[in-house]
């Protein structure tokens, strides 16, 4: 695999939370994984077979989408779109975690023999098919009266790594407690649904059903589409350990609370940012990094801090493979160069995400391979990278 590197790197966002900024200016990246982040002098990145030439503008790492609505392939059946995953990518969005894909799956069966093959099925697929170089975490099991240990086992055995409760065929919503409790027995990270009903046959799901389901999510927090009230909110934040996912498709005014809630909190490293689309919101590429753009303009958090929610914390949150999400030795070469937009009054993209404006995407890069040069969703960047051993959009 050909080596890459990365120079004349302006800012850097880590995704980590607790260290948001490095100030390397060159970064060489071998098999797919970053090996070293510093002066170009230091890494050899100029010498790399294939260069990216920032021009000193922004790297982050790959959003992750931890709401997404796939089902099978690159198509969802909601907006009848085709390729709206490869689209993803070019919004930045290197990584998506499916939602269940019994939700929007037509004909939506609820047996727990379909629930299981569905899931199975979704998980070897998106296996050995990633759109664009897109990883899609596929195969989130909707939890159905009947799933035995058994089966929970199988699905564990063959990838199934997540579980999505709210869509169930339970009389009740508390009634799928154990079946909550058996899937994190083995293994599977349970997101729930929460506030209000979202399509035919949901139910809503209120905070005090949530402290009894006790998910290790609280899925769109701030609303899929109606929000927790504001004193549901403040219980969840404050007296649980819930991962608190915040979306674009969500209410906006109860992000910005649960953001002023966590941090009063101190529970910062629970909130996640992500889209809960394709839905009937629509299809939107931009729509993680419009989300880090509200939150750091109207939340008030640095513009790196909010690119950390849509990054690091999703990762962790979702426990996806070591390293995703950031920017370090050892991690997956996942990587967006941006810039401020071309009619902006930032200087670089990061000031621009803090002003609330789009930046206009460079590089996307996944697993060390350019996977596009100027994004075809976001705004036109002030300055646009320039490559030495690769056409941007070939996959070589």
């Amino acid at each position: 695999m050909p080596t890459l590197g990365l120079v004349n790197v302006g800012a850097l966002a880590t995704g980590v939370l607790g260290a948001p900024r490095n100030d390397a200016e060159s970064l060489l990246a071998e098999d797919g994984r970053i090996v070293a982040l510093g002066a170009a002098s230091a890494t050899g990145a100029a010498r790399a077979d294939v260069v990216v030439d920032c021009r000193g503008t922004t790297v982050i790492p790959g959003l992750i989408d931890s709401h997404c609505h796939v089902v099978l392939g690159d198509y969802t059946p909601r907006q009848k779109t085709v390729d709206f995953l490869d689209s993803y990518v070019h919004g930045g969005i290197t990584s998506v975690v499916s939602a269940g894909e019994g939700v929007h799956a037509p004909g939506r069966p609820h047996d727990p023999v379909a629930a299981k093959a569905l899931a199975i099925a979704a998980a070897k697929c998106f296996e050995h098919f990633h759109p664009n170089g897109m990883k899609v975490n596929a195969g989130s099991v909707v939890l159905e009266p009947g799933l035995s240990d058994a089966d929970f086992a199988e699905m564990a055995a063959a990838g199934v790594r997540h579980a999505k409760y709210g869509f169930g065929g339970y009389a009740h919503p508390r009634d799928g407690e154990p079946d909550v409790r058996r899937a994190q027995a083995h293994g599977l990270c349970v997101m729930s649904h929460s506030g209000g009903n979202s399509i035919p046959g949901s139910s809503p799901i209120t905070h005090d059903v949530l402290l009894h389901l006790r998910p290790d999510v609280c899925g769109h927090v701030n609303g899929g589409t109606t929000s927790l009230d504001e004193e549901g909110l403040a219980t969840i934040v404050r007296q649980t350990d819930m991962a608190l996912q915040v979306v674009q498709a969500g209410n906006l005014r109860s992000a910005l609370l649960i953001v002023r809630l966590a941090r009063e909190a101190g529970a910062l490293a629970r909130v996640c940012a992500a889209s809960d689309t394709p839905t009937g919101t629509g299809v939107m590429p931009m729509g993680v990094i419009k989300s880090v753009c509200e939150l750091a303009s109207l939340a008030d958090l640095a513009p790196e801090v909010a690119i950390a929610l849509a990054t690091g914390n999703n990762a962790r949150a979702f426990r996806l493979a070591p390293g995703t999400g950031t920017i370090a030795p050892g991690a997956p070469a996942d990587l967006v160069v941006c810039d401020a937009p071309a009619a902006s009054m930032a200087a670089d993209a990061l000031g621009a995400i803090a002003r609330g404006d789009i930046p206009g995407i460079a590089c996307v890069i996944v697993d060390g391979v350019v996977r596009t040069g100027r994004s075809r969703n976001s705004p036109l960047a002030k300055r646009l990278a320039t490559f030495t051993g690769v056409t941007p959009g070939s996959g070589h």
